[in-house]
C-alpha cells in the first residue's frame, strides 16, 4: 500500500473517505469541486482517496491532487492504493487511516455537500452516532436507471430477511463518530461490496444510534463495474456475512 502526503498540520476535525476505481474521467474535477463547495463551511478537514485496483490514470491523478493541496492548512488530499479491486477493503482502510473525530464516507460521483452539512450537524447536535444517506427512505429521490433502483430494493430486502436489518439502505453516503465506530469497523469480516452492509448492521446490533437522511441520487456516469457481474460475488459475501453474524456473533 502506498501513500502520498506532506508534513502534516494539526489533525482535522472531519475526514472524508472516498473509494475510487478507474475514475480518471471525473476524479480531478470532482475533488476540486468538492473542495470549493466545502470552503464556505469553514471546516478543518482532509480528503482520503482510497484507490483500489485501477487500470487507468486514477492513481497518477490522485497523487497530483495530493501534491497540489499538500501545503493547504485545510482540505489536504491523501491517496492510498491497495493494488486490487476491492471497494470494501479500500473503504475500511480509509476509515482506519482517518484522523478526524467525524468521518464522512462519500462516492466520487456524488460528493453531496448537502448531505455532509446535514449529517455533521446531526452528529454534533442531534444525538446520532451514525447517519446514513438513504436512497430508499421516504422522501428520497433515486434517479438512477430503474434496474439499479430495483437491485437496491431487492438487496435491502434480502438484508432484512437474513439479518434483521432495520433501516432502508446500507450503501453510499455515511457519516459517523470515529471513536464510537472504530471497534465495529475492526470487527467486520467481509469486504468488497458487502463491507458497507456489515458495517451498518454490526453498528445497529451494537446499539449505535443510527439515523437516516433521504437523499437524491443522480447517476453522473455508468457504474465502473457491471451490475450483473457483481451479483455472484455479492451473494457469496452476503452468505458469509449471514454466517459470521448469525453464528459467530
Amino acid at each position: 500500500m502506498t501513500s502520498s502526503a506532506s508534513a502534516r498540520p494539526a489533525d482535522p476535525d472531519i475526514s472524508i473517505v472516498i473509494p475510487i476505481y478507474n475514475e480518471q474521467a471525473i476524479l480531478h474535477a470532482a475533488v476540486v469541486d468538492l473542495r470549493e463547495r466545502l470552503k464556505p463551511l469553514g471546516w478543518r478537514y482532509e480528503i482520503i482517496l482510497a484507490e483500489n485496483g485501477s487500470k487507468d490514470r486514477t492513481i497518477q491523478i490522485g497523487h497530483e491532487l495530493a501534491d497540489k493541496y499538500a501545503g493547504e492548512s485545510d482540505g489536504q488530499v491523501k491517496i492510498i492504493s491497495l493494488g486490487e479491486p476491492n471497494y470494501g477493503k479500500a473503504l475500511k482502510q480509509g476509515i482506519l487511516l482517518a484522523r478526524g473525530n467525524l468521518v464522512l464516507c462519500d462516492e466520487i460521483d456524488l460528493c453531496d455537500t448537502e448531505f455532509h452539512k446535514r449529517a455533521i450537524d446531526m452528529l454534533q447536535t442531534g444525538g446520532a452516532d451514525m447517519v446514513i444517506g438513504s436512497k430508499l427512505a421516504v422522501g428520497a429521490a433515486d434517479e438512477r436507471p430503474m434496474i439499479r433502483h430495483a437491485a437496491s430494493v431487492a438487496y435491502s430486502t434480502l438484508l432484512k430477511v437474513l439479518l434483521g436489518f432495520r433501516g432502508t439502505d446500507t450503501h453510499g453516503l455515511k457519516a459517523f463518530r470515529r471513536l464510537a465506530l472504530l471497534d465495529v469497523v475492526r470487527a467486520c469480516l467481509v469486504d468488497k461490496d458487502v463491507f458497507a452492509s456489515e458495517f451498518v448492521i454490526r453498528a445497529d446490533r451494537a446499539g449505535i444510534v443510527i439515523k437516516e437522511i433521504p437523499v437524491q441520487i443522480i447517476e453522473k456516469r455508468p457504474p465502473s463495474i457491471n451490475l450483473f457481474k457483481r451479483v455472484p460475488n455479492v451473494m457469496k459475501n452476503v452468505a458469509k456475512l449471514t454466517w459470521s453474524i448469525r453464528f459467530r456473533g
